[in-house]
């Protein structure tokens, strides 16, 4: 089963994949799409003009990408990630627990200091692929919040289930959740 769906102008079949036996979802994968992944940048982009702020954000990983596009499009010269695990390269990490519908398990979101430094008094604009329970975008927001930044903008590619209801998120479209025979619940 696929969902259909046009974002940024280019169609796209979605598979339906279960989260569990309520709940099923679309799949949204940009990796290897460079055209979608080009498209989706450039609409997001738009959506933020006017906005003032100084980076983009985001949590590996399938918004890495999303996110270098942006950046790529925008002309800027930094962006940051927060990593799904400390790396050896990351000094004195900070991190906050995160919650995906997507991730069985909660995992953590980690930054090192030097970024954290980065971000310290300066607007970040958040952004993923999808946003659905709004957990990983929560713990992102006490990620740059822990390193002294404030979140000016919430942003994604889609808005899934009643993410799309929320009026502190931007989002390009809506992606409905389903139940198992495929219906839009």
């Amino acid at each position: 089963m696929t969902y259909s769906i046009t974002i940024a102008g280019l169609k796209r079949e979605l598979p339906i994949c279960k989260v569990n036996d309520e709940l099923y979802i679309a799949a949204f994968i940009c990796f290897g799409d460079a055209e979608i992944t080009e498209a989706a940048a450039g609409g997001m982009l738009k959506k933020l003009e006017g906005i003032d702020y100084d980076y983009l954000f985001t949590a590996e990983a399938k918004s890495i990408p999303l996110i270098h596009e942006m950046a790529r499009q925008s002309g800027a010269k930094k962006y940051f990630i927060a990593r799904k695990g400390p790396k050896v390269y990351m000094p004195d990490p900070i991190s906050v627990a995160d919650q995906s519908i997507t991730t069985l398990a909660q995992q953590m979101l980690f930054l090192g200091s030097d970024d954290a430094a980065l971000i310290r008094g300066k607007k970040i604009v958040l952004m993923d692929d999808v946003i659905s329970t709004g957990g990983s975008l929560k713990a992102m927001e006490s990620l740059v919040a822990k390193a002294g930044g404030e979140v000016v903008a919430k942003i994604a590619v889609l808005a899934e289930g009643a993410a799309a209801d929320r009026k502190d998120i931007m989002y390009l479209e809506k992606l409905p959740v389903f139940h198992a025979d495929g219906s839009i619940k």
